[in-house]
């Protein structure tokens, strides 16, 4: 079982930046494309309804992005960083299964435009995230 985690854990993308709240970040030009780690998504498990803030709402870092509903409990997203939500993803609302296969790819929630970019680089990396979800109690 430990090693099961271990190889799940080191499959975190390296281009994007982590949130302590398992939130992931994507810069791509001037736009923020914001996802769950597939590790939270594998915590929630069985996944039934996702809202997320929608297009053109102001979010800050730490703020309230959305929620999702497993069958185990209710869970806010949080927005790693502060901008302007410019797109969510319809389709993952929609189907939920796509942020539980894809979490990286198709799964991804919303596109901010971020107030700061730097916020992303402040962020934790690949290798940072690895190691706290590993010392964390799961």
């Amino acid at each position: 079982m430990i090693m099961e985690i271990h190889t799940k854990m080191s499959n975190f993308p390296t281009d994007l930046r982590y949130a302590e709240t398992h939130e992931w970040v994507r810069l791509e030009g001037d736009t923020a494309t914001i996802g769950l780690s597939a590790f939270a998504v594998e915590q929630l498990t069985d996944l039934i309804v996702i809202d997320l803030a929608k297009p053109g709402s102001k979010v800050k870092t730490g703020g309230r992005l959305g929620e999702v509903e497993s069958v185990k409990s209710v869970n806010d997203i949080y927005a790693p960083i502060a901008g302007e939500v410019l797109e969510v993803n319809a389709a993952v609302v929609a189907d939920l299964s796509k942020l539980s296969n894809d979490p990286y790819g198709s799964g991804w929630l919303v596109k901010i435009k971020p107030d700061n970019t730097a916020d992303i680089e402040a962020m934790m990396s690949a290798d940072d995230y690895t190691k706290a979800v590993a010392g964390s109690d799961h």
